[in-house]
């Protein structure tokens, strides 16, 4: 019997999922690694960390589950999106440290973009908004602030991706320079209708067509590798992590929408095979591409949904671990009229306001650590709604059910209270790590591990659901007050 192993780069930490046939876990291995912040809003990573800590689990994760890499079929990488390295073809060294999804140092950039009536020709051809968070503004601030850098960008003698591009290009000893359309469609320089890189959006962005990869399908055989020893194995899938959750979570169908709990939030619906334009300030995104057909999605992205948790940890000291949350939180029966917006990069979806920061509002003498940690929890279910009643919108489609997955939804109260502002079901599979297991689907796809989309998607098991038991009229309230607090975090910055 042969597996398929998932590698799932992440924000925090890089993982590797080993699958058998009927999509279960067989073994997981994670490694931390450090988060660089040079200055106030600037967040980076070590690409070459992430290589060796990715490669590390790959390894550990095959050898935990009692193989050797000839029991391997394929191999799909899903990843951090946005988050942007450039690196020497030659020597294969990164030029800088990679520049995270979560830096905010290019807000001035996009600024003078907009100023330069440029948003709505990024907006009509890529189905983004002009943010700092997407990969081709920091591509341009790499080329402009690093000495050299663009002289040998434009002489081919450099290479830019995100973090897939990265790895594949490691695993492959640098034989391949290589995205696939997900992660090509956060850059702000593909047009997701035509599926290609666009001369004028490269232009724009004073970006050379010499530093970019080739683009191809989520799921297809880009090449193989030996780094995990006994024979080669082959490479045949690729995703960004939220694409490769909405195939994880299942969601084939028109109208389907999954949320994944993670550092940030990130919610995407189906929208088939019709890009649909966004009116509320979503994104419209490459869900994924199978046999050269593409799929489409609305996305919302919210930037601090479990890394509230981290701060009250990490920053606070109020929880001496994230698991703590949920009973500080039950500590108190409400909120206590507190809101705290989590604002500490500014606000994603449907917001985007680079300049806001994370206040807390409400508080009286009455406030104890369980209130601020009830507030954290609920900021995030209070983003999600947001993002879903934008959706609901720009699609003309009412929300039946939300499919959730992330290291978040194992705290059952947030669930509760997610199912009880949205007034939907909010379903928790059986295998919650679906960003992996959708890239586990895209490798074994390309190599016929699995046989088609509808095997993939009898597959899916719920393992619990959360129904709706709060008053409408108690919701309205509670997102009013919500809604007060975000206002009063918007702008706080100064551009």
């Amino acid at each position: 019997m042969q597996y398929v192993l998932a590698l799932d780069q992440g924000t925090t930490s890089s993982r590797a999922i080993v699958f058998d046939h009927a999509g279960q876990i067989q073994s997981i291995a994670q490694k931390e690694f450090r988060q660089i912040f040079p200055q106030p809003g600037w967040v980076e990573h070590d690409p070459n960390e992430i290589w060796s800590t990715q490669l590390g689990v790959a390894a550990e994760a095959v050898t935990q589950a009692g193989l050797s890499g000839r029991d391997i079929a394929a191999i799909g990488i899903t990843n951090q999106r946005e988050t942007t390295v450039v690196w020497d073809r030659r020597t294969g060294q990164p030029v800088y440290h990679a520049i995270v999804w979560q830096d905010r140092r290019t807000a001035g950039l996009c600024d003078e973009l907009r100023a330069a009536g440029h948003e709505a020709l990024f907006q009509r051809k890529t189905g983004l908004v002009l943010d700092a968070y997407l990969a081709g503004t920091k591509l341009r601030w790499i080329l402009d602030n690093v000495p050299d850098a663009r002289r040998r960008a434009e002489a081919g003698e450099l290479a830019f991706g995100t973090i897939d591009s990265w790895l594949l290009w490691k695993l492959s000893g640098g034989a391949l320079h290589v995205t696939d359309a997900t992660n090509a469609s956060r850059t702000l320089l593909f047009d997701i209708a035509q599926q290609a890189w666009d001369d004028e959006l490269l232009e724009c962005m004073r970006v050379p067509r010499a530093v970019l990869p080739e683009v191809r399908d989520s799921s297809a055989v880009y090449g193989d590798t030996d780094l995990l020893g006994a024979g080669r194995i082959p490479i045949a899938g690729m995703a960004g992590d939220q694409h490769a959750a909405l195939l994880g979570q299942a969601c084939m169908q028109r109208g389907m929408v999954k949320n994944t709990y993670g550092t940030g939030c990130f919610m995407l619906m189906n929208t088939g095979d019709t890009p649909i334009p966004s009116r509320n300030r979503l994104i419209t995104t490459t869900a994924w591409r199978i046999a050269g057909r593409p799929s489409y999605a609305l996305e919302g992205s919210i930037f601090i949904a479990g890394a509230v948790v981290q701060w009250l940890r990490d920053g606070l000291g109020i929880i001496r671990s994230a698991s703590e949350v949920e009973s500080l939180a039950a500590s108190v029966p409400d909120n206590g009229g507190v809101y705290l917006v989590p604002a500490f990069v500014g606000l994603g979806a449907p917001h985007w306001d680079p300049y806001a920061r994370g206040s807390i509002h409400g508080m009286t003498r009455g406030t104890t650590a369980g209130h601020l940690a009830r507030a954290a929890l609920e900021s995030i279910a209070y983003q999600v709604t947001d993002l879903i009643s934008a959706m609901q919108a720009d699609a003309g489609l009412t929300l039946g059910e939300l499919r959730v997955d992330g290291g978040a939804t194992a705290n059952n109260a947030l669930m509760q209270f997610q199912a009880d502002l949205l007034g939907v079901p909010v379903l928790r599979p059986t295998v919650t790590e679906t960003t992996a297991l959708g890239a586990a689907y895209l490798a074994g796809l390309a190599v016929d591990y699995w046989s088609g989309l509808d095997e993939i998607a009898a597959q899916w098991q719920v393992e619990r659901i959360f129904e709706p038991a709060m008053g409408r009229d108690q919701v309205a309230e509670l997102r009013g007050g919500w809604a007060r607090a975000v206002e009063r975090s918007k702008g706080w910055a100064a551009p």
